[in-house]
């Protein structure tokens, strides 16, 4: 129903029973639905975060303190949930690390937009105020970074194990044993643009896992793991300087794109069909053989037969591999894709030290491996339970992300909390040179990005208020600025000394996601009941608070 404003009379405008929040209704519960998403991951803040169960309704189980996992697996239906969901999947994607981070901070900033909205404080001057804040704290940001190139090993080996300090995956021998195969990684696949800036293609760098053995059984491939299996008994097994050529074409005799039918009246018809057919797939294997090719990666089938006269050619073949896996071959070898038998020649053939099928956990892979100057490498993650293996799995690719980010900007800040209360007390001073409720908008913004430091403390049983304070007076003089939360010994201690120390492009995003994640959903003033794509009735969550639901 709807009011004319000028005759007074009633339209109806919605369906009966259409769910609609209007006004103030509508931002408290959109405020409170995000700040109940960061609460459930905030607990999972730091090395000392807590670790989330999550069981699915057939039963599967993960564990982990990922918070870009916890979110995507969370059964989440509020529509303000799935943009504090989109937030993680955003940072994670853009930089691989602080996804965390990036999600309690767009709760805090919402919560802090809340108690001014409820001042009296019109959204669209807090939105304002928080652009402001936001712009402001990145350039505090790149003012605070320094500078560190792929080649500072040790301050790249600080990050990867900063990235894995909260994981649940080993010993500290165990997580700098990982931060080494990762920094390999990085460092084999790393290459410069045409400005000369240096780029990670994350594609490239494959993380294969398989349960069994120990963690300490991860081992980095200077190629790649295929997880497939020679496709004929009859083939070696292992291949030494190999030969290698990718194929997109089937070793098959493929059926026509339009109906067609032969017809057979006799046997000797029959005799001399099957002998053309074993010839044409006898051709295709001597056009693969007279390339020099040893070793053949084929996208699609191969036929029997053709498998045979493989094996008595001593090629080596596997078939169904995946496109991506094609292109991480190429890269890594040098080989050329090729469509056409009849192109095939010696200039597409990669190059390999090793070619190997070994039975990993029960099942067979095939190890292309001593490759030269390989562009693209594989690290092969074992545990013992599929549980942590998979957390293996996430905590390389936190720390890849992470090394990407520090090597492709160039910059890094020091982290335990340290540049959020830098960028906090820059940006009250900030505040004072705004004029108008702007201003009040700028140091909620700032109180805001304390809740790293605070949840840092919290999660080390300390006072986070204390420690906050203490926080603030170190930072207001300069030489303090490297200070923050020393969670192993439960005080304020020099980050910088300890070696905690984090890629800045990872708190740019963070600071980016979160505060245009907060303004979008305090524009937000009325939320009603769409048709959908379909075109039905469609609606609102059921259950959730002031949605209609029961």
């Amino acid at each position: 129903m709807a009011e004319n404003e000028l005759s007074g009379q009633q339209y109806v405008i919605l369906p009966q029973g259409s769910s609609r929040l209007i006004g103030r209704d509508a931002q408290r519960t959109n405020i409170a639905v995000a700040y109940a998403v960061a609460g459930i991951v905030k607990t999972t803040l730091g090395p000392k975060g807590m670790d989330k169960m999550l069981v699915s309704e057939l039963g599967d189980i993960v564990i982990t303190n990922d918070g870009a996992t916890i979110l995507e697996e969370m059964n989440v239906e509020h529509p303000i949930a799935r943009i504090m969901v989109e937030i993680a999947k955003t940072q994670d994607k853009e930089v691989g690390d602080g996804t965390t981070t990036a999600v309690i901070m767009a709760g805090e900033l919402l919560k802090a937009a809340g108690n001014l909205i409820e001042q009296g404080i019109h959204p669209t001057t807090i939105v304002k105020g928080y652009k402001m804040a936001a712009d402001k704290a990145k350039n505090i940001l790149e003012d605070s970074s320094s500078t560190l190139t792929i080649e500072d090993v040790d301050k790249l080996e600080r990050i990867a194990l900063i990235a894995m300090a909260s994981k649940n995956i080993g010993s500290d021998i165990t997580k700098k044993y990982l931060a080494k195969l990762a920094i390999q990684a990085i460092k084999q696949v790393a290459s410069k643009d045409s400005n000369g800036a240096m780029k990670i293609d994350h594609d490239f760098i494959k993380l294969e896992k398989k349960e069994g053995g120990s963690i300490e059984d991860t081992e980095f491939i200077n190629g790649v793991l295929v997880d497939k299996e020679i496709a004929h008994p009859g083939m070696p097994k292992m291949v030494k300087n190999a030969k290698i050529a990718i194929l997109d074409v089937a070793l098959e005799i493929e059926k026509t794109e339009t109906d067609a039918r032969i017809e057979i009246t006799s046997p000797e018809q029959m005799q001399a069909f099957l002998t053309q057919e074993e010839k044409m797939l006898k051709t295709m294997v001597e056009k693969v053989a007279k390339s020099g090719a040893n070793v053949v990666f084929i996208q699609k089938g191969i036929d029997d037969v053709a498998q045979h006269y493989l094996a008595k050619s001593g090629i080596v073949a596997v078939r169904r591999v995946k496109k991506s896996d094609m292109e991480k071959i190429a890269k890594a070898t040098g080989a050329r894709l090729v469509t056409s038998l009849d192109d095939l020649t010696k200039d597409d053939l990669g190059f390999a030290g090793n070619v190997e099928e070994r039975k990993v956990a029960g099942e067979q892979m095939v190890f292309v491996e001593k490759c030269k100057d390989p562009k693209s490498v594989t690290i092969f993650a074992r545990g013992s339970t599929p549980q942590v293996v998979n957390e293996v799995e996430r905590s390389l690719n936190d720390v890849i992300g992470a090394l990407s980010s520090a090597v492709e900007v160039g910059r890094y800040v020091i982290g335990g909390g340290s540049i959020e209360v830098d960028i906090a007390n820059g940006l009250r001073e900030y505040s004072g040179t705004v004029g108008g409720k702007e201003q009040l908008a700028i140091i909620a913004f700032a109180d805001a990005i304390e809740v790293v430091p605070k949840t840092l403390a919290e999660s080390a049983g300390m006072d986070s208020i204390d420690t906050l304070v203490q926080l603030r007076s170190k930072h207001k003089a300069k030489s303090g600025r490297i200070f923050g939360v020393d969670i192993y010994h439960d005080q304020v201690s020099d980050m910088e000394k300890l070696g905690v120390i984090e890629p800045m492009k990872v708190k740019l995003q963070a600071i980016s996601s979160a505060s245009e994640a907060a303004e979008i959903i305090l524009r937000i003033d009325d939320m009603i009941s769409s048709k959908g794509k379909g075109g039905g009735g469609g609606g609102m969550p059921p259950g959730m608070p002031g949605m209609g639901g029961e």
